[in-house]
Order: C-alpha cells, then structure tokens, then sequence
C-alpha cells in the first residue's frame, strides 16, 4: 500500500487515514470470531430413564455376550443362535433385578454380525446393557501401551 505525505506546497492532507479504522476492524472480527461457540455434531442415545424404586443391596448375575471370529454368538461361554439369544434376553426381564448385560466382540469379529446381536438386545428392551473389554483397542500411537510392536 502506498502512503501519501501531502503535498510540497504546505497544504494540509484531505483524504482521511483509514488504516486505524481497518486496525479496529480487524480487531473486532477477529474477536467475533472467537467468542462464537464452536460447531458440535450431535449424537442422539436412548439414556434409560430414573425410577423412584430404592436399589436393594442384591448383586445382579452379569451374563456376557461375546462375538467370535468364526461368527458365533456366545452367551456366557455357550454358544447360542439368534433365536435362543431373544428367549434369554427376554428371560432376563423376567427377575425382580434385571442382570447386567455385557457385550464383548473378538477383534476379527464380523460388523454385520455385532449390528445384528445390537440390534435384537435394542429390540428386547434391556436397560443394563454395557460394552466391555474396548480398553484392549486403545492405541496411543507408535511405542505407546497399546503398539504390537513394543
């Protein structure tokens, strides 16, 4: 940008300096643009909601779902099919303190097969339901905790 210093004849400058009113500007949309909240991607789960019914002292049978590489569903170590995995869903509901239900998928295990073991314990209205043994995939990067290589 070129600047002007006036004329040589000793008449005063006309034109107005913009530069500090650019400055200010700068400054404001800059401070504009980190007060404003940033984008968040939404993520919408059923959370189960609260009951008003004290919780007794009883410990809850744990059953455990765990996929195979070979496509088998085993249900507490016993392999099971689709059908027989409803019947012990729905017998869980059944007792007066509904069991923890546990789901643990083998690395290699199939995608189609996990969506479809998710979906019909979605379906069977299991409240106590959580994903174990994730902390085995972590990986923190090459010679962290989690590297093969280590």
């Amino acid at each position: 940008m070129a600047m002007s210093g006036g004329r040589d004849d000793g008449q005063p400058m006309m034109e107005m300096n913009t530069t500090p009113l650019i400055d200010v500007m700068l400054v404001l949309l800059v401070m504009l643009i980190m007060t404003l909240p940033p984008v968040t991607n939404s993520v919408n789960i059923d959370l189960p909601t609260p009951s008003n019914v004290i919780p007794t002292n009883v410990d809850p049978v744990k059953n455990k779902i765990v996929l195979t590489n070979n496509d088998e569903i085993l249900w507490n170590g016993q392999a099971i099919n689709d059908g027989q995995l409803v019947s012990n869903l729905q017998q869980t509901l059944t007792f007066a303190v509904e069991p923890e239900l546990q789901f643990e998928p083998e690395p290699n295990a199939s995608y189609n097969i996990s969506s479809q073991v998710l979906n019909i314990i979605k379906g069977s209205g299991v409240t106590k339901f959580g994903f174990v043994g994730n902390e085995k995939y972590r990986v923190f990067g090459k010679g962290g905790p989690a590297d093969p290589t280590r």
